[in-house]
């Protein structure tokens, strides 16, 4: 099977090759001898009932001083397209949640990867509390009495913005702690929205499992470990990836909320797992293809492909 693939991401001359799970599922697709046109998300277009957008032929190679060439542009309907791939990094804000709505004209019968209706209902720390039972103590709000009444209960916590993303602007508080003031002032005039407020997991310093589902299904896993200073595990902020395997909680979380993935069509999905709690469901672009390949894991691009595959056939 030879598919027409069209990937929406940010400028791929910007990637980091060496950990970026858009390149692999790329590179992959090459493999296969799929077609790949390349276009990012400003430009988008929708003309009366069409979706387009300039799109350039693309190739790939796997190596980071000349990892791409581009063809001469040429607008195109996605509508022509077997496969589109919806990859391009949070911020989830307007913009994002824009290019969904543009998507969604054209799914299923051109395979969006994910489901772009589920990914705009479907935010990472918003979907996860669906499945309170599997996460630690959570609190949504930005009311001072409301997240009060959450520290007095439960000691100490992290605070981070419900659409933060790459452990951008997470923060440790402590109870009886001095900052909390001019954190919650920097919060409210920064954030319009509500925040996530969580009882802290000490077993951080530990690691942060990222654990990636295919269709529903255990593909592969990695664990973060946040540098000594830091809270946070992100690879991005400095965190070293592990080799790890799945505990029976782990697994159990895994067959828990596979089901509500098929059902929403989030193909390709990263949970984040810290000692046995759920802490997030990611599913815009989700992260750690290559890290839990370098480290002898499942390839889970060609997985990914298998899936992609056998849903158009």
């Amino acid at each position: 099977m030879k598919l027409k693939v069209a990937v929406q991401m940010d400028p791929i001359a910007r990637i980091n090759v060496r950990g970026d799970s858009t390149f692999a599922l790329l590179l992959e697709a090459q493999k296969r001898g799929h077609t790949l046109a390349y276009y990012t998300p400003d430009k988008l277009s929708l003309r009366g009932k069409d979706v387009v957008a300039p799109m350039q032929p693309l190739s790939v190679r796997d190596d980071i001083a000349n990892h791409f060439t581009l063809g001469d542009s040429r607008r195109e309907n996605l509508a022509s397209f077997d496969v589109v791939l919806l990859r391009q990094d949070p911020p989830f804000d307007l913009a994002y949640i824009t290019s969904t709505h543009l998507l969604e004209r054209i799914h299923p019968q051109t395979l969006v990867v994910n489901d772009p209706a589920s990914v705009r209902n479907a935010p990472e720390k918003l979907f996860v509390m669906d499945f309170p039972e599997l996460m630690p103590p959570t609190l949504i709000s930005r009311d001072l009495d409301e997240i009060n009444a959450f520290r007095a209960e439960h000691g100490a916590v992290v605070m981070k913005p419900l659409h933060g993303h790459g452990g951008a602007a997470v923060f440790r508080i402590l109870p009886q702690d001095m900052n909390f003031g001019s954190l919650y002032d920097m919060f409210a005039a920064t954030f319009r929205e509500q925040w996530v407020i969580q009882r802290f997991l000490p077993e951080v310093k530990r690691g942060d499992k990222r654990i990636i589902l295919v269709d529903g299904e255990f593909a592969g896993a990695v664990n973060r470990v946040p540098a000594p200073d830091d809270l946070r595990s992100n690879m991005v902020r400095g965190g070293a990836a592990k080799a790890t395997d799945l505990t029976p909680r782990e697994r159990e979380i895994c067959d828990r909320i596979g089901p509500a993935l098929r059902e929403r069509g989030l193909l390709f999905v990263g949970i984040d797992v810290i000692d046995d709690h759920l802490t997030e469901i990611n599913v815009t672009s989700p992260t750690g293809i290559r890290a839990i390949a370098n480290l002898g894991g499942a390839d889970v691009a060609a997985l990914i492909w298998d899936r992609i595959e056998a849903k158009r056939a």
